[in-house]
């Protein structure tokens, strides 16, 4: 087991690096002078160039990395030129709407998708099986902005229960922060719920005709009491990995669903830093998002581990 943290932890690491660097290229490769777009193009040369100098631009690319990864492991994320404030204290105030966000869809989508694919490889090959998976395609294919448009439309214009958009804050109103959070949540979960479904069923139709559920058939159980007691938990270990992929898939996807809704998360704030074209703002946002999502995932490789055997011994070879 300690073996296989190890290399799971140099596999972290070294996605970290690899990501960052993708980020550092990419932005750096845009065209367009950032010093220039930010002063406006009838800016002078001499207060251009300041500004050049300030943002580090002057500087050789490899250096301008190199000081920009050395800042970030000491927790310095820079300073918004188009804000005015510190990157990370920006970063900070929208993780409090972003974070419970995307946790609120993934357990929507875990409470609505789990138990309709365990019902639907309970009932395989059955007439309600056909419709819980139809259902599940229709709610893969339904993007989810237009179905948050949809949730205002009903929920908030047509009988009010809830705002049409924005955020309160949690030090204002912890109930109202939640209120806020739940048609954008439910926007984002539709689709992971769907798809959550449809891995939960096959993964338990596969089970169901493994030899340990004949065997608890054989003792008295029925098919779907054998199913519940022993096939959920070795069907889990495929979900469990789609899980980690949801929702890594949900932190990144609250862009969309933000600016629908209006909230000040981390998503709308991307939005806003490339508009201004605040290439430190863009970088310190996405890299919070890569550490999130590949934190995420080594989370997941470690509980896959836990609950798979193999995997531990194949650690110790």
């Amino acid at each position: 087991m300690l073996v296989f943290f190890i290399r799971r932890l140099i596999g972290f690491a070294l996605t970290l690096f690899v990501a960052a660097l993708a980020i550092f290229l990419l932005l750096d490769i845009l065209p367009g002078d950032p010093a220039r777009f930010i002063l406006g193009i009838n800016a002078d040369e001499q207060s251009v160039n300041v500004l050049r100098e300030q943002m580090g631009l002057n500087l050789p690319l490899w250096q301008r990395f190199f000081n920009w990864i050395s800042s970030l492991l000491v927790g310095d994320f820079g300073l918004s030129f188009s804000q005015n404030l510190p990157v990370l204290d920006l970063i900070i105030e929208r993780v409090f709407v972003s974070f419970p966000l995307a946790i609120f869809a993934m357990l929507i989508s875990v409470f609505i998708g789990l138990p309709i694919g365990i019902i639907a490889a309970m009932r395989h090959g059955k007439a309600s099986d056909s419709v819980l998976m139809t259902l599940a395609q229709i709610g893969i294919a339904i993007p989810n902005f237009w179905f948050g448009m949809l949730l205002v439309l009903v929920f908030s214009v047509m009988i009010s229960w809830f705002p049409t958009g924005g955020f309160i804050y949690w030090n204002e109103s912890f109930f109202g922060a939640i209120k806020s959070l739940i048609l954008p949540s439910i926007a984002l979960a539709l689709p992971q719920a769907a798809i959550l479904a449809r891995v939960m069923r096959t993964a338990l139709v596969d089970v169901a005709s493994a030899d340990y559920i004949r065997t608890a058939q054989a003792k008295g159980l029925t098919k779907g009491q054998a199913i519940l007691r022993h096939g959920v938990q070795n069907a889990f270990l495929p979900v469990l990995t789609i899980l980690g992929l949801q929702f890594a898939f949900l932190i990144a996807g609250t862009i969309i669903v933000e600016n629908v809704f209006y909230l000040p998360g981390l998503g709308k704030l991307i939005f806003i830093a490339i508009s201004e074209r605040d290439l430190v703002l863009v970088r310190g946002a996405l890299i919070i998002l890569i550490i999130v999502v590949t934190f995420t995932m080594l989370v997941v490789d470690l509980l896959y581990a836990l609950v798979d055997p193999r995997l531990r011994s194949r650690g110790k070879a």
